[in-house]
């Protein structure tokens, strides 16, 4: 598959945050007042090779109502591919899930493919899918809501979601999968976190990635509240006590490094000054007591003629 102008996707290293456990837990978290309706099923393998689903959102009851605008289009069976920061839904990412819905229906009893539905999530406009989409499938691509793309044309009710632009108001938790979290964005996410009561398990493991990834404005946000004790005892409530505590280490020492080099450069500066106005005041006498004029010893300041007089020319 041709995808022209696409940019260079990263790829995973050794350490990278691990975004797509986030991202289930997100998931879980967005939709958590309706979990008596609904069963996750993450990284669903369709054989016995590596293709596997990121997220399946099934419906235990068919008519089950979801109110919430990232379910809007849900039926029985719904696939979720995502993408972390720094990623994209390519082209032919759409058409591998595209297929995976295919695929589940063929090998699913019971299912039939206008059950399912397809919904893909990153944090970027996907310009290149969305031209591709008008363009060589002829699909209706429309922006009913910010963050919000809906594709309509194929079997599958199909939609595709910018998680920049959603609202914090009603999806904090797909919002928050960033790694450019400011201290005003920690404050919402900390006083949503406050209103879980004993659900902590996804929310403690989507806090603990966005910690890594956030840690210095999660330590600004810490500065900025006027609670100290209502943060510490909700890392504390959600098992996160520990990590809370090594964050705020590490990027204590960082700055303290930071700090420290800066004073240090600030007073190796000032006694620079000192010791050079000290030199300067003893070079100026010398030339005095040799008999220099105030006239030449200003030239010579100047550089108008040379620093020291020339052999023999002591007066």
């Amino acid at each position: 598959m041709d995808t022209n102008n696409e940019p260079e996707r990263e790829k995973n290293k050794p350490g990278d945050t691990l975004w797509h456990p986030a991202f289930c837990n997100a998931i879980r978290l967005e939709l958590d007042e309706y979990e008596k309706d609904l069963s996750f099923v993450f990284e669903h393998p369709l054989t016995t090779g590596p293709l596997k689903i990121d997220v399946m959102i099934i419906k235990k009851a068919r008519g089950a109502r979801i109110d919430k605008n990232i379910a809007e289009i849900f039926r029985a069976v719904n696939l979720v591919e995502y993408k972390s920061p720094g990623d994209y839904v390519s082209v032919d990412d759409f058409l591998k899930v595209h297929g995976y819905a295919y695929l589940y229906a063929s090998m699913e009893k019971g299912v039939d493919i206008t059950d399912m539905t397809l919904t893909f999530v990153e944090s970027r406009k996907p310009r290149n899918l969305l031209k591709y989409l008008r363009e060589k499938r002829g699909f209706a691509v429309e922006k009913k809501r910010p963050g919000f793309y809906s594709v309509d044309g194929d079997f599958l009710p199909i939609q595709i979601i910018d998680s920049r632009e959603l609202s914090a108001d009603e999806n904090l938790w797909l919002k928050g999968l960033s790694d450019t979290l400011g201290p005003g964005d920690w404050l919402k996410m900390l006083a949503g976190a406050a209103r879980f009561d004993g659900k902590h398990g996804p929310l403690a493991a989507y806090l603990d990635v966005l910690m890594r990834a956030n840690g210095k404005s999660l330590m600004e946000a810490y500065e900025m509240s006027g609670d100290m004790m209502t943060l510490d005892s909700i890392f504390e409530g959600i098992g996160l006590a520990a990590r809370w505590k090594a964050e705020g280490i590490s990027i204590g020492e960082a700055r303290g490094i930071s700090i420290g080099e800066a004073r240090g450069i600030s007073i190796g500066e000032a006694r620079g000054i000192s010791i050079g106005d000290a030199r300067g005041e003893n070079r100026v006498l010398g030339l005095f007591k040799q008999g220099y004029t105030v006239e030449e010893v200003e030239r010579m300041l100047a550089g108008r003629e040379n620093a020291e007089a020339p052999p023999g020319d002591q007066r």
